[in-house]
This record gives structure tokens, sequence and C-alpha cells, in this order.
């Protein structure tokens, strides 16, 4: 994978600010605001888009008003640190929906997983079906949030480096 600081100059790090605050802007508006034609920031949208520094355009839904009211990150603790155990646990938290994040990790434990789910009873159900029952799992300790006090989707662009 390419460094981002060869690939984004200072009008593609305005373009991705702008982006990561309303993605629905308008291409009209966007060049407007980043100073450039239409057909040339529509081309450099592509190309951020066509080298993955876009990954995705999504809409962030609000998890209390669907009813996902309880946010607990699991540390998780393996039997074995070996490489076909971590794949496995691995593809079996991808197919989780209760996942919204899984992180293998350096330190005391082997992952990290964010779990959304709407009450404690889902929460226990995601646990004994896909943790408890796991026989290359050593154990695992839940942290329930009490208060999400930041949470953000947008990357700081100001530190990239431009050429």
């Amino acid at each position: 994978m390419k460094s981002l600081d060869m690939n984004v100059d200072r009008i593609d790090r305005h373009i991705l600010k702008c982006l990561q605050l309303d993605n629905r802007i308008s291409n009209q508006a966007l060049a407007e605001e980043v100073g450039l034609s239409p057909p040339a920031c529509l081309r450099r949208v592509r190309r951020l888009r066509e080298e993955g520094i876009i990954m995705a355009d999504v809409a962030l839904l609000n998890p209390k008003l669907l009813g996902r009211t309880i946010n607990i990150i699991v540390e998780v603790e393996m039997n074995r640190d070996q490489l076909d155990v971590h794949d496995t646990f691995m593809r079996k938290m991808q197919a989780a929906h209760e996942v919204t994040q899984c992180y293998q990790v350096t330190g005391d434990v082997d992952f990290v997983l964010v779990v959304l789910v709407s009450d404690m009873e889902a929460y226990e159900a995601f646990a004994r079906r896909d943790l408890a029952s796991d026989p290359n799992l050593r154990k695992f300790r839940s942290l329930i949030s009490l208060r999400r006090n930041k949470f953000e989707t947008a990357i700081n662009l100001d530190q990239i480096t431009t050429e």
C-alpha cells in the first residue's frame, strides 16, 4: 500500500476534509470550496477513490434511535498464539453482527472488540454463542461503556505532509 504522504497534496487534503464532514456535497459546491473547476475536482475525487484513500461512502446511523444502546469493549485472550487460531477467530468476529470493530492487538490480550447491542440479554447471547463456546479462547473481559464521550470518523489530515 502506498504512503498517503506521497499521494495527497494540499488540494486533495482540502477535498478529503470537506468530504469527511459531508460526503453528499455536490461536485459543484466541492469544486467551489477547494478552488477547482468541477471537472478537475471530479477527477481528483475519482482518483482518491481508485487509490483506496476514500474507502467508502456511508451513512452514520444513530444507534440509540435504532435500539442499540449498549456499547461494550471486549478484551479477548486466546489459548495459543497461532496464526490459524487467530484467523479463525477473526472470521468468526467478521460474521458476528454485534461486533462493529475487531482489532488484533499487542500486549496482554490478543483482540479488542467493540460490541453494540440492544440490551444485556443480547450481549449474553453473543458472549455465549461466539466467545464462551470457543475452545481456543482462554478468557475475555467485558467493559461496559457508561457514556460515549467522543466518537469521530474523520481522520485529522493536518499532519499529512505535501510534496
